[in-house]
Protein backbone atom coordinates (compact mmCIF):
# COMPACT_ATOMS: atom_id res chain seq x y z
CA UNK A 1 0.00 0.00 0.00
CA UNK A 2 1.63 3.60 -1.31
CA UNK A 3 2.13 6.12 1.75
CA UNK A 4 -0.25 8.96 1.41
CA UNK A 5 0.31 12.72 1.84
CA UNK A 6 -2.21 14.15 3.98
CA UNK A 7 -3.26 17.78 4.32
CA UNK A 8 -1.19 17.99 7.84
CA UNK A 9 2.43 16.36 6.40
CA UNK A 10 1.67 19.24 3.43
CA UNK A 11 1.71 21.72 6.27
CA UNK A 12 4.65 20.49 8.40
CA UNK A 13 6.63 20.05 5.67
CA UNK A 14 6.04 23.53 4.34
CA UNK A 15 6.52 25.02 8.29
CA UNK A 16 10.11 22.98 8.21
CA UNK A 17 10.89 25.18 4.84
CA UNK A 18 10.23 28.04 6.79
CA UNK A 19 11.75 27.53 9.87
CA UNK A 20 14.90 26.43 8.17
CA UNK A 21 14.76 29.96 5.73
CA UNK A 22 14.05 31.77 8.82
CA UNK A 23 16.80 30.19 10.67
CA UNK A 24 19.10 30.62 7.89
CA UNK A 25 17.98 34.71 7.53
CA UNK A 26 18.99 35.12 11.09
CA UNK A 27 22.23 33.35 10.84
CA UNK A 28 23.28 35.42 8.20
CA UNK A 29 22.35 38.88 9.84
CA UNK A 30 24.60 37.23 13.06
CA UNK A 31 27.25 37.08 11.07
CA UNK A 32 26.98 40.11 9.47
CA UNK A 33 26.94 41.94 12.36
CA UNK A 34 29.20 40.29 14.00
CA UNK A 35 31.89 40.59 11.19
CA UNK A 36 31.38 44.00 11.23
CA UNK A 37 32.12 44.50 14.61
CA UNK A 38 35.21 42.71 14.55
CA UNK A 39 36.53 44.62 11.29
CA UNK A 40 35.92 47.83 13.51
CA UNK A 41 37.90 46.10 16.33
CA UNK A 42 40.60 45.10 13.56
CA UNK A 43 40.70 48.49 11.97
CA UNK A 44 41.23 50.26 15.05
CA UNK A 45 43.71 47.61 15.96
CA UNK A 46 45.74 48.41 12.72
CA UNK A 47 45.80 52.05 12.90
CA UNK A 48 47.36 51.76 16.44
CA UNK A 49 49.92 49.26 14.82
CA UNK A 50 50.61 51.87 12.21
CA UNK A 51 51.20 54.80 14.20
CA UNK A 52 53.32 52.59 16.18
CA UNK A 53 55.04 51.35 12.85
CA UNK A 54 55.46 55.32 12.08
CA UNK A 55 57.32 56.28 15.37
CA UNK A 56 59.43 53.17 15.22
CA UNK A 57 60.17 54.42 11.15
CA UNK A 58 61.05 57.86 12.52
CA UNK A 59 63.30 56.62 15.28
CA UNK A 60 64.95 54.44 12.82
CA UNK A 61 65.93 57.58 10.69
CA UNK A 62 67.15 59.66 13.63
CA UNK A 63 69.16 56.78 15.22
CA UNK A 64 72.52 57.43 16.74
CA UNK A 65 74.85 55.46 18.92
CA UNK A 66 72.42 55.14 22.29
CA UNK A 67 69.51 54.47 20.34
CA UNK A 68 68.28 50.30 20.15
CA UNK A 69 68.60 49.54 16.56
CA UNK A 70 67.03 46.11 16.96
CA UNK A 71 64.06 46.91 19.05
CA UNK A 72 63.02 49.37 16.28
CA UNK A 73 64.21 47.10 13.92
CA UNK A 74 62.44 44.70 14.83
CA UNK A 75 58.77 46.94 15.34
CA UNK A 76 59.42 47.63 11.56
CA UNK A 77 60.02 44.00 10.47
CA UNK A 78 57.26 42.92 12.39
CA UNK A 79 54.56 44.32 10.00
CA UNK A 80 54.28 41.56 7.18
CA UNK A 81 50.10 41.96 6.44
CA UNK A 82 49.73 45.93 6.00
CA UNK A 83 50.51 47.52 2.73
CA UNK A 84 52.35 51.07 3.67
CA UNK A 85 53.14 54.10 1.89
CA UNK A 86 55.91 56.75 3.16
CA UNK A 87 55.81 60.15 0.85
CA UNK A 88 57.84 63.06 0.89
CA UNK A 89 56.17 66.90 1.38
CA UNK A 90 55.58 66.87 -2.55
CA UNK A 91 53.53 63.47 -2.66
CA UNK A 92 56.48 61.61 -4.16
CA UNK A 93 56.82 57.95 -3.26
CA UNK A 94 59.69 57.65 -0.94
CA UNK A 95 58.93 53.52 0.72
CA UNK A 96 56.92 50.86 0.25
CA UNK A 97 56.11 47.52 1.97
CA UNK A 98 54.30 44.58 1.90
CA UNK A 99 52.46 46.60 -1.52
CA UNK A 100 51.86 44.19 -4.84
CA UNK A 101 50.55 46.55 -6.33
CA UNK A 102 51.41 50.11 -5.90
CA UNK A 103 48.01 52.43 -6.55
CA UNK A 104 48.26 55.70 -8.39
CA UNK A 105 47.29 57.80 -5.79
CA UNK A 106 48.33 56.42 -1.91
CA UNK A 107 46.77 60.14 -0.61
CA UNK A 108 43.35 57.63 -0.84
CA UNK A 109 44.13 55.46 1.65
CA UNK A 110 43.86 55.52 5.22
CA UNK A 111 45.82 58.46 6.77
CA UNK A 112 47.94 60.31 7.01
CA UNK A 113 50.38 59.73 9.92
CA UNK A 114 52.45 62.46 9.89
CA UNK A 115 56.24 61.81 10.70
CA UNK A 116 58.40 64.77 11.56
CA UNK A 117 62.13 63.53 10.92
CA UNK A 118 63.63 67.41 12.01
CA UNK A 119 62.78 71.28 11.81
CA UNK A 120 62.92 70.91 7.75
CA UNK A 121 61.55 67.39 6.61
CA UNK A 122 58.07 65.76 7.27
CA UNK A 123 56.92 62.62 5.83
CA UNK A 124 53.94 61.22 5.36
CA UNK A 125 52.96 57.39 6.15
CA UNK A 126 49.24 56.35 4.22
CA UNK A 127 48.30 52.86 4.83
CA UNK A 128 45.75 50.01 3.44
CA UNK A 129 43.41 47.32 4.95
CA UNK A 130 45.52 44.25 5.43
CA UNK A 131 44.48 41.49 3.59
CA UNK A 132 42.55 39.12 6.19
CA UNK A 133 40.67 42.45 6.72
CA UNK A 134 39.72 42.62 3.14
CA UNK A 135 38.60 39.08 2.82
CA UNK A 136 36.58 40.06 6.11
CA UNK A 137 34.93 43.08 4.50
CA UNK A 138 33.61 41.04 1.80
CA UNK A 139 32.70 37.62 3.76
CA UNK A 140 29.19 39.26 4.44
CA UNK A 141 28.26 39.19 0.82
CA UNK A 142 29.96 36.29 0.73
CA UNK A 143 27.19 34.99 3.57
CA UNK A 144 24.48 37.19 1.29
CA UNK A 145 25.75 35.11 -1.53
CA UNK A 146 25.55 32.11 -0.19
CA UNK A 147 22.10 32.57 1.79
CA UNK A 148 20.52 33.33 -1.67
CA UNK A 149 21.83 30.77 -3.51
CA UNK A 150 20.28 28.59 -0.52
CA UNK A 151 17.12 30.09 -0.57
CA UNK A 152 17.03 29.66 -4.55
CA UNK A 153 17.33 25.86 -4.14
CA UNK A 154 14.97 26.06 -1.53
CA UNK A 155 12.32 27.56 -3.56
CA UNK A 156 13.31 25.31 -6.28
CA UNK A 157 12.71 21.83 -4.29
CA UNK A 158 9.41 23.56 -2.46
CA UNK A 159 8.12 24.33 -6.37
CA UNK A 160 9.18 21.15 -7.79
CA UNK A 161 7.89 19.02 -5.24
CA UNK A 162 4.49 21.09 -5.04
CA UNK A 163 4.10 20.78 -9.10
CA UNK A 164 5.19 16.83 -8.50
CA UNK A 165 2.68 16.41 -6.08
CA UNK A 166 0.36 18.45 -8.16
CA UNK A 167 1.00 15.89 -10.78
CA UNK A 168 0.29 13.28 -9.27
CA UNK A 169 -2.95 14.25 -7.65
CA UNK A 170 -4.12 15.15 -11.46
CA UNK A 171 -3.17 11.71 -12.68
CA UNK A 172 -4.88 9.89 -9.44
CA UNK A 173 -8.18 12.21 -10.10
CA UNK A 174 -8.17 11.48 -13.48
CA UNK A 175 -7.43 7.46 -14.40
CA UNK A 176 -9.97 7.14 -11.07
CA UNK A 177 -12.61 9.26 -13.40
CA UNK A 178 -11.59 7.16 -16.08
CA UNK A 179 -12.29 4.39 -14.43
CA UNK A 180 -15.69 4.69 -12.53
CA UNK A 181 -17.23 6.18 -15.99
CA UNK A 182 -16.02 2.80 -17.86
CA UNK A 183 -18.93 0.60 -15.81
CA UNK A 184 -21.90 3.08 -16.38
CA UNK A 185 -21.14 3.97 -19.85
CA UNK A 186 -20.63 0.01 -20.70
CA UNK A 187 -23.90 -0.35 -19.27
CA UNK A 188 -25.68 2.35 -20.95
CA UNK A 189 -24.25 1.02 -24.24
CA UNK A 190 -25.92 -2.23 -23.66
CA UNK A 191 -29.31 -0.37 -22.56
CA UNK A 192 -29.15 1.66 -25.74
CA UNK A 193 -28.41 -1.67 -27.98
CA UNK A 194 -31.65 -3.13 -26.44
CA UNK A 195 -33.75 -0.18 -26.93
CA UNK A 196 -32.96 0.11 -30.67
CA UNK A 197 -33.47 -3.26 -31.20
CA UNK A 198 -37.44 -2.80 -29.58
CA UNK A 199 -37.59 0.77 -31.48
CA UNK A 200 -35.65 0.99 -34.39
CA UNK A 201 -37.36 4.46 -35.52
CA UNK A 202 -37.38 6.03 -32.09
CA UNK A 203 -36.17 9.36 -33.26
CA UNK A 204 -34.19 9.54 -30.02
CA UNK A 205 -32.27 6.89 -29.38
CA UNK A 206 -29.43 7.76 -32.14
CA UNK A 207 -29.31 11.24 -29.73
CA UNK A 208 -28.90 8.29 -27.26
CA UNK A 209 -26.33 6.76 -28.91
CA UNK A 210 -24.42 10.87 -29.83
CA UNK A 211 -24.12 11.29 -26.13
CA UNK A 212 -22.78 7.39 -24.75
CA UNK A 213 -20.22 8.20 -27.49
CA UNK A 214 -19.73 11.56 -25.84
CA UNK A 215 -19.46 9.35 -22.33
CA UNK A 216 -17.04 7.33 -23.96
CA UNK A 217 -14.70 10.31 -25.52
CA UNK A 218 -15.04 12.15 -22.25
CA UNK A 219 -13.50 9.06 -20.57
CA UNK A 220 -10.72 8.53 -23.16
CA UNK A 221 -9.86 12.70 -22.81
CA UNK A 222 -9.67 11.47 -18.72
CA UNK A 223 -7.26 8.31 -19.13
CA UNK A 224 -5.00 10.22 -21.44
CA UNK A 225 -3.94 12.52 -18.24
CA UNK A 226 -1.30 11.92 -17.06
CA UNK A 227 0.52 9.70 -19.86
CA UNK A 228 1.99 10.69 -23.11
CA UNK A 229 -0.97 11.91 -25.36
CA UNK A 230 -0.27 10.33 -28.93
CA UNK A 231 -0.12 13.61 -31.51
CA UNK A 232 -0.65 13.12 -35.46
CA UNK A 233 -1.04 15.94 -38.23
CA UNK A 234 -4.46 17.15 -38.84
CA UNK A 235 -6.52 19.86 -40.19
CA UNK A 236 -7.27 22.53 -36.83
CA UNK A 237 -10.37 23.67 -38.76
CA UNK A 238 -12.84 20.70 -39.19
CA UNK A 239 -11.63 20.15 -35.07
CA UNK A 240 -13.15 23.60 -34.31
CA UNK A 241 -16.56 22.71 -36.31
CA UNK A 242 -17.05 19.29 -34.94
CA UNK A 243 -16.89 21.11 -31.43
CA UNK A 244 -19.36 24.14 -32.47
CA UNK A 245 -21.42 21.97 -34.36
CA UNK A 246 -21.49 19.07 -30.94
CA UNK A 247 -21.91 22.26 -28.34
CA UNK A 248 -24.53 24.13 -30.07
CA UNK A 249 -27.05 21.36 -30.20
CA UNK A 250 -26.41 21.58 -26.38
CA UNK A 251 -26.42 24.69 -25.52
CA UNK A 252 -29.56 27.48 -25.07
CA UNK A 253 -30.42 28.68 -28.47
CA UNK A 254 -29.95 32.71 -27.16
CA UNK A 255 -26.08 31.94 -27.26
CA UNK A 256 -24.83 31.32 -31.08
CA UNK A 257 -21.61 29.85 -31.37
CA UNK A 258 -19.61 30.73 -34.64
CA UNK A 259 -16.06 30.27 -36.16
CA UNK A 260 -14.14 32.48 -38.64
CA UNK A 261 -11.10 31.17 -40.46
CA UNK A 262 -8.74 33.45 -42.39
CA UNK A 263 -8.70 32.23 -45.95
CA UNK A 264 -4.45 31.43 -45.15
CA UNK A 265 -5.86 29.10 -42.70
CA UNK A 266 -8.67 27.09 -44.43
CA UNK A 267 -6.86 24.17 -44.82
CA UNK A 268 -3.74 24.47 -41.91
CA UNK A 269 -2.71 21.32 -40.23
CA UNK A 270 -1.45 21.33 -36.90
CA UNK A 271 0.32 18.18 -34.68
CA UNK A 272 -2.82 17.75 -32.46
CA UNK A 273 -4.62 15.44 -29.99
CA UNK A 274 -8.19 16.11 -31.46
CA UNK A 275 -9.77 14.44 -28.43
CA UNK A 276 -7.88 16.81 -26.12
CA UNK A 277 -7.65 19.73 -28.35
CA UNK A 278 -12.00 18.89 -28.02
CA UNK A 279 -11.66 19.37 -24.79
CA UNK A 280 -9.92 22.34 -24.28
CA UNK A 281 -12.59 23.96 -26.91
CA UNK A 282 -15.27 22.81 -24.70
CA UNK A 283 -13.90 24.09 -21.31
CA UNK A 284 -13.96 27.60 -23.13
CA UNK A 285 -17.20 27.43 -24.69
CA UNK A 286 -19.08 26.53 -20.81
CA UNK A 287 -16.60 29.38 -19.26
CA UNK A 288 -17.98 32.07 -21.37
CA UNK A 289 -21.36 30.92 -21.77
CA UNK A 290 -21.29 30.74 -17.72
CA UNK A 291 -20.05 34.50 -18.11
CA UNK A 292 -23.21 35.48 -20.46
CA UNK A 293 -26.13 36.93 -18.37
CA UNK A 294 -28.53 35.66 -21.13
CA UNK A 295 -28.04 35.84 -24.42
CA UNK A 296 -24.87 36.56 -26.35
CA UNK A 297 -22.43 34.99 -28.45
CA UNK A 298 -18.93 33.01 -28.80
CA UNK A 299 -16.78 33.32 -31.22
CA UNK A 300 -14.07 31.14 -32.96
CA UNK A 301 -10.84 33.20 -34.82
CA UNK A 302 -8.35 31.31 -36.28
CA UNK A 303 -5.44 33.15 -37.65
CA UNK A 304 -1.58 33.45 -38.25
CA UNK A 305 0.06 35.06 -35.58
CA UNK A 306 3.96 35.47 -36.49
CA UNK A 307 5.48 32.13 -37.04
CA UNK A 308 2.57 30.38 -34.35
CA UNK A 309 -1.02 30.17 -35.58
CA UNK A 310 -3.70 31.66 -32.92
CA UNK A 311 -7.01 30.68 -31.77
CA UNK A 312 -8.61 33.28 -30.81
CA UNK A 313 -11.94 32.38 -28.28
CA UNK A 314 -13.98 35.84 -27.90
CA UNK A 315 -17.65 35.85 -25.75
CA UNK A 316 -19.77 38.52 -24.94
CA UNK A 317 -20.07 37.71 -21.55
CA UNK A 318 -19.23 39.95 -18.13
CA UNK A 319 -15.59 40.29 -18.65
CA UNK A 320 -12.81 39.30 -15.85
CA UNK A 321 -11.07 41.40 -13.72
CA UNK A 322 -7.40 41.77 -15.05
CA UNK A 323 -6.18 40.93 -11.29
CA UNK A 324 -7.78 37.57 -12.40
CA UNK A 325 -5.92 37.09 -15.72
CA UNK A 326 -3.29 34.80 -14.07
CA UNK A 327 -5.00 33.17 -11.05
CA UNK A 328 -8.23 31.86 -13.19
CA UNK A 329 -5.77 29.21 -14.38
CA UNK A 330 -4.45 27.81 -11.01
CA UNK A 331 -6.09 24.84 -9.70
CA UNK A 332 -9.21 25.56 -7.59
CA UNK A 333 -9.87 28.99 -8.44
CA UNK A 334 -13.15 30.04 -9.86
CA UNK A 335 -15.78 32.85 -9.38
CA UNK A 336 -18.67 30.48 -9.96
CA UNK A 337 -20.93 29.51 -7.35
CA UNK A 338 -21.08 25.88 -8.14
CA UNK A 339 -17.95 24.16 -10.29
CA UNK A 340 -14.10 23.05 -9.02
CA UNK A 341 -12.22 25.79 -10.82
CA UNK A 342 -10.33 22.97 -12.33
CA UNK A 343 -11.65 23.85 -16.35
CA UNK A 344 -9.10 26.15 -17.40
CA UNK A 345 -6.55 24.73 -15.57
CA UNK A 346 -6.89 21.47 -17.38
CA UNK A 347 -7.24 23.07 -20.65
CA UNK A 348 -4.06 25.38 -19.99
CA UNK A 349 -1.92 21.81 -19.14
CA UNK A 350 -3.45 20.35 -22.29
CA UNK A 351 -2.11 23.00 -24.60
CA UNK A 352 0.65 24.10 -23.04
CA UNK A 353 2.66 20.56 -21.78
CA UNK A 354 1.02 18.36 -24.19
CA UNK A 355 1.03 20.08 -27.48
CA UNK A 356 3.96 22.92 -26.73
CA UNK A 357 1.47 25.70 -27.17
CA UNK A 358 0.33 28.76 -25.21
CA UNK A 359 -3.48 29.79 -23.12
CA UNK A 360 -3.65 32.71 -21.93
CA UNK A 361 -6.20 35.82 -21.82
CA UNK A 362 -5.47 37.93 -24.59
CA UNK A 363 -8.29 41.04 -23.62
CA UNK A 364 -10.71 41.39 -21.37
CA UNK A 365 -13.08 44.29 -20.90
CA UNK A 366 -15.98 44.31 -17.95
CA UNK A 367 -19.22 43.91 -18.87
CA UNK A 368 -18.56 43.68 -22.82
CA UNK A 369 -16.77 40.42 -23.24
CA UNK A 370 -13.21 38.38 -22.90
CA UNK A 371 -10.70 36.80 -25.71
CA UNK A 372 -8.44 33.87 -24.59
CA UNK A 373 -5.90 33.01 -27.37
CA UNK A 374 -4.59 29.88 -28.03
CA UNK A 375 -1.06 30.10 -29.27
CA UNK A 376 0.55 26.71 -31.40
CA UNK A 377 3.78 26.37 -32.54
CA UNK A 378 4.90 25.49 -36.25
CA UNK A 379 1.48 25.34 -38.58
CA UNK A 380 1.55 23.53 -41.90
CA UNK A 381 -0.31 26.13 -44.67
CA UNK A 382 -1.34 24.89 -47.66
CA UNK A 383 -1.22 21.24 -46.38
CA UNK A 384 -2.36 18.62 -48.41
CA UNK A 385 -4.98 16.29 -47.20
CA UNK A 386 -3.85 13.30 -44.61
Amino acid sequence: MKPTITLIDRLHYHHVWEVALAFSVVFVVISIIYSNFISVQLTNEETKMMEIWAEATRQFIQADENTDIDFVSHIIEDNTNIPVYMLDSDGKILLTRNVRDTVADPTLLHGPIVVDIDENTTQYIFYDDSFALKNLHIYPYISFGVLTLFVLIALIVIYTTQRSEQNRVWVGLTKETAHQLGTPISSLAAWQELLQQRYPDDEYIPQIQLDISRLQAITERFSKIGSEPELSLQPVQPVIAQTITYMQARISKKIALHCECDPSCQDVQMLLNATLFQWVMENLIKNAIDAIPSSGSVSFHLHPEGKSLALDVSDTGKGIDRNHFKRIFRPGFTTKQRGWGLGLSLSKRIIEDYHGGKLFVYQSVQGQGTTFRILLKDPIYNAPAA
